[in-house]
């Protein structure tokens, strides 16, 4: 299994999970030209991909995917309600119907050799999901953003992973001093906006094992966070929650909203 982040951030996501040869897009929330680009930068080109996973519809999650799905043909696959609101986003053009693959959460499916787990998140979105992606050696990584809040039922979804690119979106003070409306202020911090740094790590702490190879963290708000902030204080929430491990047991790493990260190969 391999992953890694092309774009992450709040203007714009894009993550590749794959195999050597089965590989995938979540989100094209980016331009064509610079997907193609961080494929081209892991040795991959557009025109492999099997397909892309769509979590909801928000632009920094669908901006790229008219262009990059009819100039390679490449299957979507996303909730019905996401689709719907897909096709009504006049800004992608035009996408042929058969390129769409409705799908429901907790309901599995296969693209070639990867086994794709959907399942619930809680945001303001049509009917947003998150992605559990597996081999046929039961190896498992999952990508996780745009979500206010988790319960035992993401805990269990995210639980034996071997990587997970999850979201530290905002630190929470920095948040609420800052400029955003109060109404926007609301969305973000409610249970169908973003995790905090604080519930980040909260939430990794509940998934840690031995096992688990690579922490990447997502989704990191340009005006309420930094990348040291969100990695010291996941850190910390991991060595002070109620498990046996520390911050520097696990590498952990800042996807950035501005270039590619590194392949991690599991």
């Amino acid at each position: 299994m391999r992953l890694f982040s092309i774009a992450s951030g709040s203007s714009g996501n894009c993550v590749y999970v794959g195999d050597e040869n089965t590989h995938l897009l979540i989100d094209s929330g980016i331009s064509g030209k610079r997907i193609e680009a961080g494929l081209n930068q892991n040795g991959l080109k557009a025109a492999d991909i099997n397909g892309i996973l769509i979590t909801h519809e928000h632009s920094d999650h669908i901006s790229g995917l008219g262009v990059l799905a009819r100039r390679y043909n490449i299957p979507v696959y996303a909730t019905k309600e996401t689709i719907a609101e897909i096709v009504r986003t006049k800004s992608l053009g035009v996408m042929k119907p058969e390129l769409f693959v409705p799908i429901l959460p907790d309901k599995e499916f296969r693209i070639e050799a990867l086994t794709v787990h959907p399942f619930s998140i809680s945001h303001d979105a049509a009917n947003p999901v998150a992605y559990r992606i597996m081999n046929d050696k039961k190896e498992k990584v999952a990508v996780a953003t745009d979500m206010g809040t988790y319960n035992e039922y993401i805990i269990q979804n995210l639980s034996g992973l071997k990587a997970i690119l999850l979201e530290a979106n905002h630190d929470v003070r920095m948040l609420e001093t800052g400029g955003y409306p109060y109404s926007l202020k609301c969305r973000i911090l409610g249970d169908r906006g973003h995790l905090s740094n604080e519930l980040s790590g909260k939430l990794i702490s509940k998934i840690l094992h031995d096992g688990l190879k690579y922490i990447f963290l997502g989704h990191l708000s340009k005006e309420n966070n930094y990348e040291k902030l969100a990695y010291e204080t996941v850190k910390w929430e991991i060595s002070m929650g109620d498990n046996c491990y520390k911050g520097d047991d696990f590498p952990i790493q800042v996807a950035r909203r501005d270039m590619p990260s590194q392949m991690v190969l599991i």
